[in-house]
């Protein structure tokens, strides 16, 4: 099937060759698009695209919307699966977007994730290692009454879905999201009865080493989408949460 990458871009001088590159070591798949947004930037991200001849779309840093830019994108291409990513994961592996990818289309899958790894030594080790198990698996409406929240647990660091889909469920509602975005998708495909897959095989490395502030920020946007999109507490996130914060303080014992 033909794809169509999705990545935006800002401040991304120490990502974009390599990221590119990457792209373009692929094997076993037809990318039919590498779609780079580029949000206006301070450094020399836009220099390098020029220099290396690598087509971008460019917006003002106003425009940006980590749902709209992604779905305005998505909504031009016409190829059969939309992937999409964020400039700092890094893709060692020839076959990430054949793993990613294989499953699409069959036996109900219309999208799929890729494991996330991180180089750092922090508390995003332990959120990696409960998010992302080195075991592939399926998940559809009839887990909710196991899995709860995390029935609907995606990421668009890294992710696929099946064009025609995205398409028919109208993206992301036209909706301004400033986080969460791909589980608000994630929602929609699960309760619109199509199936999502965890690929393990597929595997991205992707560490931010961030501080107190910008973890406390992130936490915040969290709290609003969900406050935003309460329909999602029937499905226990207090206790979602619960889960992750003992998993790391049992994980944080055991290493020191």
């Amino acid at each position: 099937m033909k794809i169509d990458i999705i990545c935006p871009l800002y401040n991304a001088e120490s990502y974009l060759i390599d990221l590119n590159n990457s792209l373009m070591m692929q094997k076993k798949v037809d990318i039919k698009s590498i779609n780079y947004i580029l949000t206006e930037s301070k450094d020399n991200t836009e220099k390098i695209l020029k220099d290396n001849k690598i087509d971008y779309t460019k917006i003002k840093t106003s425009e940006f919307s980590h749902s709209l830019t992604r779905e305005n994108a998505a909504m031009k291409c016409n190829g059969d699966i939309l992937v999409f990513i964020t400039q700092d994961v890094k893709i060692e592996d020839e076959l990430w977007l054949y793993n990613l990818t294989k499953n699409i289309g069959k036996n109900g899958i219309v999208a799929a994730y890729s494991r996330q790894i991180t180089k750092y030594n922090n508390i995003e080790k332990y959120t990696r290692e409960f998010n992302y198990s080195d075991k592939s698996f399926v998940v559809s409406k009839d887990d909710i009454n196991e899995k709860g929240l995390k029935t609907f647990f995606f990421s668009d660091a890294s992710s696929a879905v099946k064009t025609s889909t995205f398409k028919k469920l109208n993206g992301y509602d036209n909706k301004n999201l400033p986080i969460n975005e791909d589980m608000y998708l994630a929602y929609k495909l699960i309760m619109n009865d199509y199936k999502i897959a965890y690929e393990a095989d597929s595997i991205v490395l992707h560490s931010h080493n961030f501080k107190l502030k910008e973890i406390y920020d992130r936490y915040k946007l969290t709290g609003k989408f969900f406050k935003e999109n309460d329909y999602l507490d029937k499905y226990d996130t207090n206790g979602s949460g619960a889960s992750l914060a003992k998993y790391i303080l049992k994980r944080a014992f055991q290493d020191f």
